[in-house]
């Protein structure tokens, strides 16, 4: 299984998600690949935000070694889901959708644990007090696909 985690500028919620992701499958000796990307080209190459370092490192997971890239459509020739933070990042993904197979892989990461409402993962950039409930609200969705793959 090939799995990205889209987000904006891929320095907030797709990097927690990726790390998130990555100690899952080791913790169940998983044989996955997992990579995170971002809408917008403004942080390319730079390391995930200190913010969210601070709290992933908190749960046990360094996402130190990350770094920012753009999405493009490239990527869904490389992954067999990728799972998007919002409905802004859905439709910046879907515009890039060559047919009905890309568009399937798509899919807003909460719609995991909440079926059908497109709830969004706020952006904690902006507060930096939702750092914490992001991260578990990005667990609690992993989980899930852990659950989802074991059964």
């Amino acid at each position: 299984m090939k799995i990205l985690m889209v987000c904006l500028g891929n320095i907030c919620r797709s990097p927690i998600a990726d790390g998130i992701m990555r100690k899952l499958i080791s913790d169940h000796r998983l044989d996955w690949e997992i990579d995170s990307a971002g809408t917008g080209s403004w942080h390319v190459g730079e390391a995930p935000d200190a913010r969210a370092q601070k709290t992933a490192l908190g749960f046990g997971v360094d996402i130190s070694p990350l770094r920012a890239r753009l999405f493009t459509s490239r990527d869904f020739d490389a992954f067999d889901k990728i799972y998007v933070m919002d409905s802004s990042n859905y439709r910046d993904v879907i515009a890039q959708a060559r047919n009905d197979e890309d568009r399937h892989k798509v899919e807003i990461l909460l719609n995991l644990v909440e079926p059908g409402r497109n709830k969004a993962v706020p952006d904690p950039w902006y507060d930096e007090k939702l750092f914490v409930p992001v991260f578990r609200m990005i667990e609690e969705a992993c989980q899930e696909i852990i659950r989802r793959h074991k059964a």
